[in-house]
């Protein structure tokens, strides 16, 4: 069988699909786990990806189920270890990007890692160590309003100061653009003073390739999913040939989308995807008041229409509409009772409303989805956007075909375009 070389450890699902799908598409084979295995692999595979549901955690608990990932992960013959965040920093002062980092580093006895959350490609780029989103600083993005993690500052080498113990400075982009050897002496001089992370620049894809070159002999990387393009570049002569990565079986069944994020770029497809399936949303006030009639509401509308095509349930709501509920339910009261409800559909659409190929959409709530199904693992497929592939799944009694969308992630006819992809 063949060992893994590249283990990550991803702090949510959608994002370890994420990272996941950089993998194949730069030629490794890889399988996401969801949680830490009880088991060895028994794949032939040159990545793993484990998906916990960190990042929201109190820190503490993050860093333990971040060690016992990678305690899983040197069990299985991993040589270099990937700390998976998303490409908008998402944490709080407190954590958790900073403290798993530190623990991580620990563990693994090095000195030095760095931290680089840029997907050109998705508009996600560092410039000077300030973090932009769809070509705005990252506080203005949107991200001021999550409802879990704001994001209120767009200097990382201050967000990540507050919660690390480490030293934290930068690489930016004029060295980034001198190439390898100039990355290479800059590490060399961080580490000699003390710096115990670097904050990356990357503002197109040609700084990740050049960064990961410059990162081969790190035991540890921290990084939002961009990075993953890069390494299998340092690995080529172990690699198998290319063109059967990314290759997943036919699953044939009904089709439905289910969402909870309420970010920009969902909000955007969402209303896309109602120009062209039935659609019933879900409020959390009125699930407060009658949950079990919204959701039987809900799937009375899917059994309707299923035989037809995709059908759309969701929970996403304006940055208005999520206060108000969080006003009268409390913030964590709130989230809870939409993952709870969408956890609740998607295993009534399965069980015994025959979907057998099911697009979520928002980390909170795929990490809820694959809970309530019973998800092991999953298999990486091609790409529908960049960093959202189509994955079958393994654990389930029967497979699925699976895709797991970070809610900022995706152009806005993703919901629609996504079918036409499957085999």
């Amino acid at each position: 069988m063949t060992m893994p070389i590249i283990g990550c450890i991803a702090d949510d699902f959608t994002g370890a699909t994420d990272v996941a799908s950089m993998l194949v598409s730069a030629g490794m084979r890889t399988l996401q786990t969801i949680g830490v295995p009880s088991t060895a692999l028994d794949d032939d595979v040159d990545a793993v990806v484990v998906a916990l549901k960190s990042r929201t955690l109190p820190a503490d608990e993050a860093v333990t189920q971040s060690l016992e990932a990678l305690a899983w992960l040197q069990a299985q013959g991993c040589e270099q270890f990937y700390f998976k965040y998303c490409s908008t920093f998402d944490s709080t002062p407190k954590g958790n990007i900073g403290p798993v980092t530190d623990a991580l580093m620990t563990a693994l006895d090095t000195d030095f890692t760095v931290a680089c959350p840029a997907l050109p490609a998705n508009q996600r780029s560092v410039y000077n160590g300030y973090l932009f989103a769809g070509g705005v600083p990252l506080n203005e993005s949107g991200m001021q309003d999550h409802p879990l993690t704001p994001m209120t500052d767009a200097n990382l080498v201050r967000v990540l100061g507050a919660q690390t113990r480490q030293r934290v400075d930068l690489i930016n982009y004029a060295t980034l653009s001198e190439g390898v050897e100039a990355v290479e002496d800059r590490i060399q001089a961080l580490r000699s003073a003390g710096v115990g992370i670097a904050i990356c620049d990357a503002i197109d894809t040609q700084h990740l390739h050049t960064l990961a070159r410059a990162c081969r002999d790190l035991p540890l990387v921290t990084a939002g999913s961009g990075l993953a393009l890069g390494l299998p570049a340092n690995l080529a002569d172990r690699l198998p040939a290319a063109g059967e990565a990314d290759a997943l079986p036919a699953i044939a069944g009904r089709e439905a989308i289910l969402s909870g994020s309420c970010s920009r770029a969902t909000l955007a497809q969402l209303e896309h995807a109602r120009e062209h399936y039935p659609s019933y949303h879900l409020d959390a006030l009125a699930l407060a008041d009658d949950f079990e009639g919204i959701i039987a509401k809900a799937l009375h509308l899917a059994e309707q229409h299923l035989d037809s095509g995709p059908v759309l349930l969701y929970a996403s709501d304006s940055p208005e509409d999520v206060r108000k509920a969080q006003d009268a339910l409390g913030v964590a009261e709130a989230g809870a009772l939409i993952e709870r409800a969408l956890a609740e559909i998607a295993h009534a659409l399965v069980d015994t409303h025959g979907v057998r190929r099911l697009l979520v959409a928002g980390g909170e709530t795929s990490g809820a989805v694959v809970n309530a199904l019973g998800v092991q693992g999953l298999r990486i497929g091609p790409s529908i956007d960049p960093g959202v592939p189509w994955t079958t799944t393994f654990g389930t009694p029967t497979p699925l075909a699976l895709t797991l969308k970070s809610g900022n992630f995706g152009a806005q006819d993703f919901m629609t375009k996504a079918w036409g992809l499957l085999p």
